[in-house]
């Protein structure tokens, strides 16, 4: 393939092949369903509507960003087309989607609305299109469904998870949306796929490197991590990785630098952001840290959320 490039006018209408900004596909199929932008939304503490912001290629503290239409916790979140949504949760399960365009700070506005109401599902997308899967339903739901996320309106039927359980995890390569872990009864090691832009039952990944629930997913266009969660009632600093492309078990990548569960992760492509989570208190924490995705080792901090919580959902966009 080739690119052309008129490098006094910095016109590439006619230009072919990828295009690379910041080492990141951007264009046509090729844009990234993440940025540098991190958004992390809801969760159980002081301020159940908040959503914060960091700035993923710096380190710092997070910044008040807006609120979400319904407070809420044990929600699921994604992004694509210059779109964050928020899907699910609540202190009694809701329905609700909304969503915030992430270039310009402000208060979440109505999507849509799920197939039903749920909490504890997991989300992940590709450019353009959302997915929402699992939940609390039947006490572990096998449903996934999906949104169009540039268009406003409800969820439609995507397929079946291979096994119902909530509290599961998600990230997405931009092909694959990948699912792991979750419960009912004991914690699942499984991990599950589908390719986001067909619609179908899920197929059997791999399994995790431990077994949990309520840890966190975030990806590149190659490797996806996992960040902490819970395994039969001990909280977990375990962070592992897969390649995406490539079936198989997941493989030890480093430790998050406390225990927790219940935290959210948004990625830029480089690096994955951990944010909130809890260990022992149930009101949360305010803890970020972050990781370089190419590279295995443990996490180093990246600064605080504006309000400590647990059980909030994260995305990225630009």
């Amino acid at each position: 393939m080739s690119l052309t490039i008129n490098h006094q006018t910095n016109d590439i209408s006619n230009a072919t092949g990828t295009i690379l900004v910041n080492g990141v596909a951007v264009g046509g199929d090729n844009t990234p369903y993440f940025g540098d932008r991190g958004l992390f939304g809801g969760g159980y503490g002081s301020d159940r509507s908040t959503i914060d912001y960091v700035t993923i290629s710096s380190t710092g503290n997070a910044t008040d960003f807006g609120d979400l239409s319904v407070a809420r916790y044990r929600l699921a979140s994604c992004a694509g087309s210059g779109r964050g949504l928020f899907a699910g949760g609540g202190f009694s399960s809701t329905d609700t989607i909304d969503y915030v365009t992430i270039a310009t700070t402000g208060n979440a506005a109505d999507f849509g609305n799920l197939l039903a109401t749920e909490y504890d599902l997991a989300g992940c997308s590709d450019p353009t299109r959302g997915l929402f899967g699992g939940g609390s339903a039947d006490a572990g739901s096998t449903v996934i469904q999906y949104v169009t996320i540039a268009n406003t309106g409800n969820a439609t039927d995507f397929g079946d998870l291979t096994t119902g359980r909530y509290q599961p995890f998600a990230l997405s390569d931009g092909t694959k949306g990948v699912f792991a872990g979750g419960r009912p009864g004991d914690p699942s090691n499984v991990i599950d796929f589908v390719t986001i832009q067909t619609t179908g039952n899920a197929t059997d990944f791999g399994d995790l490197t431990v077994a949990r629930h309520n840890s966190a997913g975030a990806s590149n266009k190659t490797r996806g991590v996992f960040g902490g969660g819970r395994s039969g009632g001990s909280n977990l600093d375990v962070i592992d990785y897969i390649t995406v492309a490539t079936t198989g078990n997941a493989t030890d990548f480093g430790n998050l630098s406390s225990i927790r569960y219940g935290l959210a992760a948004s990625t830029n492509g480089t690096r994955a952001v951990f944010g909130g989570g809890d260990n022992t208190s149930g009101s949360g924490e305010n803890t970020i840290e972050y990781i370089t995705i190419a590279n295995t080792g443990n996490a180093t901090d990246f600064g605080d959320l504006t309000a400590a919580r647990v059980q909030l959902a994260g995305c990225s966009g630009d």
